[in-house]
């Protein structure tokens, strides 16, 4: 990790906040428990215990792994509905392979992303080929859910598929942070992903003693992850490490910073930032379906069970 990168960070575009940006301090600090996803593969729920105010427009969000299979290892999950939202697939290291009950998917590996919008709903499959079932190998990586407002819950579905080589890649003025943009913006660069509810997503490698300030939407949530590594959140330096969440309050920049000693298997931190325009809408949210009452939940899941969101394929290739 990671798998997108560069040898120089100081040749790219540079990122830097206004001399009078207000930085956003740390509200709190989150450690995400681990669980299982899907057919047993295991996950970490980043954003568990934060209350929803904080997270609007984002749902959840899972990091995949890191785990090495051994061969015979290697797990996905079984066809299964979603509507109402948005998944994003951010895989860092390995392969999977994603399809539909539309005829959609595709395969992403080592940096790609895939943006799928379920809307007005889809059975969607993810697996790892079967080459790499046969093999083992390194998977890691991020699933986010984004919700769509009340106008959009229904719309048709879409994917875009994002390989590594198309996101935006930045730095800090020092280049000690490398800042790749999935989707939305930063200070100008735009990302590849085209979202229906404004958001902004960045993976940053920080080495180790160095700080990054980045100019933030006022009128966007910030959150920082770590995916990998130590460090601190905010001017205040709250400390944070793998597998927490820091969630900020109001202002114009955040900061994160490494700190000088990082762990023995990961040479720099590792943090994705997250920002979105808050919905305010109510949400209604059970499993794979995530509307606004408990009506169109109910709704959702007689949809599904009477096949209005799709059929399996007889033969899916997978």
């Amino acid at each position: 990790m990671p798998a997108v990168t560069v040898e120089n960070p100081l040749t790219l575009p540079r990122v830097v906040a206004p001399a009078d940006a207000v930085a956003r301090p740390v509200l709190a600090v989150t450690t995400a428990p681990s669980g299982f996803e899907g057919e047993g593969f295991p996950v970490r729920r980043a954003f568990a215990g934060i209350n929803y105010k904080h997270l609007d427009p984002f749902i959840m969000m899972d990091q995949m792994g890191e785990v090495e299979y051994e061969a015979g290892e290697p797990k996905g999950t079984p066809w299964h509905p979603h509507r109402g939202f948005e998944t994003v697939t951010y895989l860092i290291d390995g392969t999977f392979v994603h399809q539909d009950s539309n005829g959609g998917g595709g395969t992403i590996r080592n940096g790609d992303t895939q943006w799928m919008t379920a809307g007005s709903g889809l059975l969607h499959i993810e697996a790892p080929p079967e080459e790499l079932v046969m093999s083992g190998g390194l998977f890691h990586g991020l699933q986010l859910w984004v919700n769509l407002p009340a106008k959009d819950k229904m719309m048709d579905p879409r994917y875009q598929d994002i390989r590594g080589g198309q996101v935006q890649l930045l730095a800090s003025p020092d280049g000690g942070a490398l800042l790749r943009v999935i989707a939305g913006e930063l200070d100008g660069h735009q990302g590849p992903g085209i979202t229906h509810t404004p958001i902004t997503m960045i993976h940053a490698t920080v080495r180790p003693g160095a700080e990054v300030t980045l100019p933030w939407r006022q009128d966007f949530n910030g959150l920082a992850y770590v995916l990998a590594g130590r460090g601190t959140a905010g001017a205040e330096r709250r400390p944070l490490h793998s597998g927490q969440t820091a969630v900020f309050g109001a202002g114009s920049s955040l900061t994160v910073r490494a700190d000088e000693r990082q762990d023995g298997h990961t040479p720099d931190l590792e943090v994705v930032l997250l920002g979105g325009q808050p919905i305010r809408e109510p949400m209604a949210h059970y499993g794979p379906f995530v509307m606004n009452t408990r009506a169109e939940l109910q709704q959702a899941f007689e949809d599904f069970q009477k096949g209005l969101l799709g059929k399996v394929p007889a033969v899916h290739g997978m």
